[in-house]
């Protein structure tokens, strides 16, 4: 999956489309994302002792990667992933603008 954790991505599809966001979660086995503030799902909660009121919460839900393209904020434009190699080191590059993607990590 050329999306990773920490990823600046921008939803092309759904009801969220053109919003941009960070990637909390990536889940391979299901080609899907987490992304933060898109697709806000309610979610009702029984009191605990942890949370003793309940009520309802909101909370991110995951969509599926191919609803979302990496975003460059320098040059505000989303692109697809590619790869290219500096010296023995493989870098991710947005293919639209030819900047390297920041890994979260490094």
């Amino acid at each position: 999956m050329k999306i990773k954790k920490g990823d600046k991505v921008q939803v092309i599809a759904g009801k969220d489309k053109g919003v941009t966001g960070e990637v909390l979660a990536v889940y391979p086995d299901t080609h899907k994302v987490v992304v933060e503030g898109v697709n806000i799902l309610k979610k009702h909660v029984k009191p605990s002792q942890a949370n003793p009121d309940g009520g309802i919460q909101s909370q991110e839900a995951p969509i599926d990667i191919s609803n979302v393209m990496a975003y460059d904020s320098k040059a505000k434009k989303a692109g697809r992933v590619g790869f290219v190699f500096e010296g023995k080191e493989k870098v991710r590059i947005n293919k639209k603008t030819g900047n390297k993607i920041k890994d979260a990590k490094k």
